[in-house]
């Protein structure tokens, strides 16, 4: 199969029968052969009966219905588990993205060798409380990540060879940094294409700007902490927990000194108890302990975690 269309969605049934009308008639002009993967997540509207019904007048189309909504990044990551295309496209349902783009995303993949494709919506039609958010965000990602050359990270329209999919983990709301955890991957060969950006035709999005700001720096710090020591939380809060604890000791162990000296050489001195450097010590030795163990606990969980992408799904089709 040449390419798998994988479309995360919630309540957007105006648009559903138009895009994939869209998509057929580009495949069709392009001999493609093709699967489209809709995935319903936890939509309240008729969104699942629209996808039933496109399923019983095509065999192209499959879905996934989620009992209850879990976000974007779920979706994606049981579209994925789905895929069976050489090429894996990702769009969203808003009909905000083209799909006339298809075709050469798909190119870019099989005959440039491209890992990754990402779109850049040079001119888009997002109000301000998303389109500034937004480049502050791919700025910070580009700096942390190392992808330089990425405009706009968060762009649903994507383009992925199939081992890329199958060999990264998204989850959370980590869909924000595919280029990042496909070059943690191995897949460094990332490439990027402009592409149309459409004002939204039905309804209003479902995510606020601000909120996508906040959330995405927590999350690119989340991916760079557990790309850096995801396999090895003891060496940095065992570290951090032994030089704070060390640093505490020997602060203790100066005060208790001065003490006896001070007594040997009869020279006055307060209680070490009343000196606020004391607890300060303690409190540094105190929080030393606490680091490493964190460090210990961390490395358990490592070892243990194996629930984190389990969803409740109700139906496939």
């Amino acid at each position: 199969m040449d390419i798998s269309v994988v479309i995360p969605l919630y309540n957007e049934e105006e648009s559903i029968p138009e895009l994939y009308a869209w998509i057929e008639r580009v495949m069709t002009e392009n001999k493609f052969s093709y699967e489209v993967i809709f995935i319903s997540d936890g939509s309240t509207d008729r969104s699942w009966d629209l996808i039933c019904e496109l399923k019983e007048k095509s065999d192209h189309v499959k879905g996934i219905k989620f009992r209850r909504n879990y976000g974007k990044s779920p979706a994606l990551y049981c579209g994925f588990e789905e895929a069976q295309g050489d090429v894996v496209i990702t769009m969203d349902a808003d009909l905000q993205d083209s799909p006339d783009e298809i075709p050469e995303l798909y190119r870019m993949i099989t005959e440039e060798k491209y890992d990754l494709v990402s779109g850049y919506k040079q001119k888009r039609y997002d109000p301000l409380s998303k389109t500034i958010p937004t480049k502050l965000f791919n700025a910070t990602a580009r700096a942390v990540s190392g992808v330089k050359n990425l405009h706009d990270f968060n762009c649903g329209l994507k383009a992925y060879r199939l081992a890329v999919v199958k060999n990264i983990e998204v989850y959370g709301e980590m869909h924000r940094y595919m280029p990042y955890l496909a070059k943690q991957a191995g897949f460094d060969r990332i490439g990027e294409k402009v592409v149309h950006h459409q004002a939204r035709k039905y309804g209003s999005s479902k995510f606020m700007g601000w909120n996508r700001f906040v959330n995405g720096y927590l999350d690119l710090l989340t991916l760079w902490f557990l790309s850096t020591f995801g396999k090895k939380p003891m060496h940095v809060f065992g570290f951090l927990g032994t030089i704070v604890f060390i640093i505490g000791f020997l602060s203790a162990f100066a005060i208790g000194a001065d003490k006896l000296w001070c007594l040997a050489n009869g020279i006055p001195q307060r209680l070490v108890t009343n000196s606020p450097f004391f607890y300060i010590a303690l409190t540094m030795m105190l929080i030393g302990t606490q680091l490493f163990l964190a460090g210990f606990l961390g490395d358990l969980i490592s070892r243990t975690s194996n629930v984190r992408n389990e969803y409740q799904i109700e139906k496939k089709i």
